[in-house]
């Protein structure tokens, strides 16, 4: 039975050089009408998070949720996914500083490009903000990480940084931790207070 796992894997394969045959017959038989396009795990695990807190099962609905491994990667799954490839609606986050890449590459691989919601610096960043410094530190003591942020704030690279930049940098120091917090921090963001580039990408789909 085919599922989205599935076609996320086909379609990943595909970009790396792969077939695509296998990625069209998934994509036929689920079927797929939308791919979120993402730069990495970690903002796969906010999105899913937040769609759950959400009651919404996104792959049910036809959507697939595809961290790409990088920015850089976003016109080879574009000229995959959109109109040259499967023809499915194509959207995502992106951050402010690639902004002008992803709307070249989305350009050159006739995809549309207002579909695509940008972040100021990050994810991570716009979560921090949303929910205050004082509140991420208490969710990093709340997941047993605070001697790890103690021992990582002392470190002299960290001096003179605010704190919203300390522990920004922070939850990129260990492999998984981006990930984990990810889902983290969306669940425990209020209602009202997700950031304006997620609860866009959400309520677009």
């Amino acid at each position: 039975m085919a599922d989205m796992g599935s076609f996320q894997e086909a379609v990943t394969a595909w970009a790396a050089g792969g077939p695509g045959d296998p990625a069209r017959e998934v994509a036929a038989r689920l079927p797929v009408r939308a791919v979120v396009l993402l730069e990495g795990l970690s903002d796969a695990a906010a999105v899913s998070a937040l769609a759950a807190r959400r009651g919404r099962d996104l792959a049910a609905e036809g959507i697939c949720v595809l961290p790409m491994g990088g920015a850089m990667s976003v016109g080879r799954f574009a000229r995959l996914l959109g109109p040259a490839g499967l023809d499915l609606r194509l959207t995502g986050l992106c951050d402010e500083a690639e902004r002008r890449y992803y709307e070249r590459a989305l350009g050159q691989a006739g995809a549309a490009r207002q579909g695509f919601f940008v972040c100021a610096a990050d994810l991570e960043d716009e979560l921090i903000r949303a929910l205050g410094v004082t509140r991420v530190a208490e969710l990093v003591r709340a997941e047993g990480d605070l001697r790890a942020l103690q021992t990582f704030l002392r470190q002299p690279a960290q001096q003179g940084r605010t704190s919203q930049q300390q522990l920004r940098r922070f939850l990129g120091t260990k492999k998984g931790r981006k990930i984990h917090y990810g889902r983290v921090l969306v669940e425990a963001l209020d209602p009202d207070r997700v950031p304006a580039p997620l609860d866009g990408l959400l309520a677009s789909l």
